[in-house]
């Protein structure tokens, strides 16, 4: 068996779904796969998932496509790349709570937003508010970074990044109401997230080629036995959900979650012209001084190749 580790960008939730679908169902074991996959919550986020597979610690990692530009342009760059799209559409958004009294982006003029202390996340932020009308005069803080959805809740702060189909579904058990802002309304052509990566001089060795394709096909089974069989894979999953999210609703998060999984290809896959008009906003705004080309950034190669219907 050839020992695989994933380091997932949060605790479990549903974006994670289609990865504990595959271990349950047997996928990995049967592509001769050991997969071990490993949470924030063991080192309360002492290290980010991209930084271990940088360490040597995974084999992949969950994290948007901004950690990839960034990995490869720091002052020691380190050839992160993303080898699949967990989800086709975006489905994070700015939130505020319905009570906040802020209607806009541009709303956030003068209050706080509860960073997750990304690279480019700040100023991405503070392009919506001025993209809105606002000025992106935003007050930044950055608490511990599996506490940002309390600070929300409890009003601690004004502001923050969720996913809809996670976080928006928790607020609704818990009766909270929220306004959403998407990058999409705003002018910002955001890119994939999450993203799995990898270290591209493993994934273009033999000795780990082979096994990363079979990781991806068991990891693609997983997903599209989570389209075809929701209500199974929801039980699932309810084994590894933190206490604290026990009462969203898998089933509901899910609905809002599978249209997303797939391309016409199949799950992973990845379009240069998305990734390339998220580089070139990031120069335009200057976010990112030299960014490097979309081409750099991602690779399809170790998908394989499963076609699918889309439906609405």
């Amino acid at each position: 068996m050839d020992k695989i580790t994933l380091a997932l960008d949060w605790t479990p939730n549903i974006n994670h779904i289609g990865f504990f679908v595959a271990k349950a169902k047997g996928y990995y074991r049967d592509a001769g796969l050991d997969v071990q996959i490993i949470d924030p919550s063991a080192d309360n986020y002492e290290i980010t998932p991209a930084k271990k597979v940088e360490l040597g610690q995974a084999d992949f990692a969950l994290c948007p496509t901004e950690s990839i530009i960034s990995y490869r342009t720091k002052s020691s760059p380190f050839p992160l790349k993303a080898i699949a799209a967990v989800f086709q559409t975006d489905l994070s958004a700015i939130v505020v709570r319905a009570d906040s009294g802020i209607y806009t982006p541009s709303g956030l003029d003068g209050k706080s937003y509860a960073s997750y202390k990304a690279r480019y996340e700040d100023r991405i932020v503070k392009e919506m508010i001025r993209n809105a009308g606002g000025k992106g005069d935003i007050r930044i803080e950055w608490p511990e970074k599996l506490g940002i959805w309390e600070t929300l809740v409890n009003g601690t702060y004004d502001a923050s990044w969720i996913f809809t189909n996670w976080e928006g579904l928790a607020a609704e058990a818990d009766g909270l109401l929220l306004r959403y802002f998407k990058m999409e309304d705003f002018g910002i052509p955001y890119s994939y997230s999450p993203v799995l990566a990898a270290d591209e001089q493993k994934m273009n060795d033999k000795k780990f080629r082979d096994a990363y394709i079979r990781f991806l096909s068991s990891t693609s089974k997983g997903f599209d036995h989570t389209v075809d069989e929701p209500a199974e894979a929801a039980l699932i999953l309810q084994d590894f959900i933190p206490e604290i999210d026990s009462g969203i609703d898998l089933n509901k998060a899910l609905g809002r979650t599978a249209a997303a999984i797939h391309s016409a290809d199949g799950w992973g896959y990845m379009q240069s012209e998305k990734m390339q008009a998220f580089v070139d906003w990031l120069k335009q705004t200057g976010l990112e001084e030299n960014p490097p080309a979309a081409s750099e950034l991602f690779d399809n190669s170790l998908l394989t190749s499963q076609k699918r219907t889309i439906t609405e």
